[in-house]
């Protein structure tokens, strides 16, 4: 595989859903997360990815899920199971612990908060008018959960004309089926790069 290369003031690296449902011991999801291959040092190779970007003065921008409160789908006709299952559940919910960023993971001055989504970090939110404001062409996705919030943002980070490098180790799913279809199955259709934590922080280090 070539070597990864971010061009210098043109990338942005997009954390998805770091919140303590998540990614905390007590967490709703991370019980089900931790079963896997993937969550064996996931906080680790996250917290690489991240250290590197602001070392290299490459803007994190934080993309996080819709947080649920009673009610949400009371209006809806036709909410798909997954955003169903986690209304009932009140995961990262409103006002709640677990919808609150995980300590290793909360934003620092200098990132960026963009708005809330429910699938996809772009639809209905404000991130593509911020990366682009940014000039921002090249984007690292880290985060969870591979196969749902990652992947729609990254497919659609593709769709809009965005380089787009998914990091195998820092974003987990549910299960060992769900990182393979997201990684080895879905991933080559949209993104440009499949790479190592560790491949990519030897890009970042290469722009500081």
């Amino acid at each position: 595989m070539a070597q990864l290369v971010l061009p210098k003031g043109r990338t942005a690296l997009l954390l998805i859903d770091p919140y303590n449902d998540f990614l905390a011991d007590e967490g709703k999801l991370w019980r089900r997360v931790a079963e896997t291959q993937a969550a064996d040092g996931l906080h680790g190779h996250m917290k690489a990815v991240i250290a590197a970007a602001r070392a290299a003065g490459v803007t994190v921008f934080v993309v996080p899920h819709h947080r649920y409160a009673p009610g949400d789908l009371d209006t809806w006709e036709h909410p798909n199971p997954y955003i169903q299952a986690s209304a009932r559940g009140l995961v990262f919910e409103k006002g709640g612990w677990g919808g609150e960023w995980h300590p290793d993971f909360a934003p620092l001055p200098g990132d960026v908060i963009v708005g809330e989504h429910w699938s996809s970090g772009f639809s209905g939110t404000d991130l593509d008018m911020r990366l682009k404001q940014r000039g921002a062409t090249h984007l690292i996705l880290i985060g969870l959960a591979a196969n749902t919030c990652v992947e729609g943002t990254g497919r659609s980070a593709s769709e809009l004309g965005y380089h787009v490098t998914l990091v195998r180790d820092a974003t987990a799913a549910f299960s060992d089926e769900a990182m393979h279809a997201a990684h080895d199955i879905n991933g080559p259709t949209y993104a440009h790069a499949i790479v190592t934590s560790a491949e990519v922080v030897e890009a970042l280090e290469g722009l500081s």
